[in-house]
C-alpha cells in the first residue's frame, strides 16, 4: 500500500469573489480535508494546502494557499485531489477501505478462483464487487457478509460465495416455446 494516493475529492469551482474554492469531497467527513491540509495532484506533485473549511450542502467551501482571487479558483476546476494512504486513519473491525480491496483475489472457500476485484461501487443499494474473472467479462457481487464471508487483506484475498445461475432467462423461455 506504500506510496498510494486517494482521490479524496475533486474542485467543483470558485465560491465568492475572494479566491474561496467550492471542493466536492468523497470522504465519510467532507471536513477531513481540512485535517489532511496538503492534497496532492494524481502524479503526487501539489494540489492544494487547505487554511481554512467550512462545510456546505454537498460540498466544502476552502481558502487555499495562494489563491487569492475567483480567476486563480475558477482555474482549478476539474483538478483531483489526492492524498496518500497512509495517512487515513486505520479502519474499525471489519471495515474496509475500497482502495485496499481492489486488486484482491477471489475464490470460494474451497479455494476455487473466481477472479479479482475490479472495483468496489455503491449505486445506493449497498457495496457491490465488479469481479473480474480470468477470462470474460466482468460482473458484479455483493459485498455482504453472505456473499463475502471473509475479508483477508493481509493474504490478498476475499472469499466469496459463488452466486447461483438465474433460472428462467430469455434463452431458456425461448427454447421452451420452440
Amino acid at each position: 500500500m506504500a506510496d498510494r494516493l486517494l482521490q479524496v475529492a475533486r474542485v467543483a469551482g470558485a465560491f465568492g469573489v475572494r479566491g474561496e474554492i467550492r471542493i466536492t469531497t468523497f470522504t465519510e467527513d467532507p471536513l477531513a480535508l481540512a485535517a489532511y491540509r496538503v492534497l496532492t495532484r494524481e502524479d503526487g506533485s501539489a494540489g492544494l494546502t487547505i487554511t481554512t473549511a467550512r462545510a456546505v450542502k454537498g460540498a466544502v467551501i476552502a481558502r487555499a494557499a495562494g489563491i487569492d482571487t475567483r480567476d486563480q479558483a475558477e482555474a482549478l476546476r476539474g483538478l483531483k485531489l489526492f492524498i496518500a494512504r497512509e495517512a487515513l486513519p486505520a479502519p474499525d473491525e471489519d471495515e474496509f477501505y475500497h482502495a485496499d480491496l481492489i486488486g484482491l483475489s477471489i475464490e470460494t472457500a474451497e479455494g476455487e478462483p473466481m477472479g479479482k476485484v475490479k472495483t468496489v461501487q455503491d449505486f445506493g443499494a449497498g457495496d457491490l464487487i465488479e469481479v473480474q474473472p480470468p477470462m470474460g467479462a466482468s460482473w458484479w457481487l455483493p459485498f455482504t457478509r453472505e456473499a463475502v464471508p471473509q475479508v483477508r487483506i493481509a493474504d490478498g484475498k476475499l472469499i466469496a460465495v459463488r452466486p447461483t445461475e438465474i433460472e428462467g432467462d430469455a434463452t431458456d423461455e425461448a427454447e421452451e416455446g420452440s
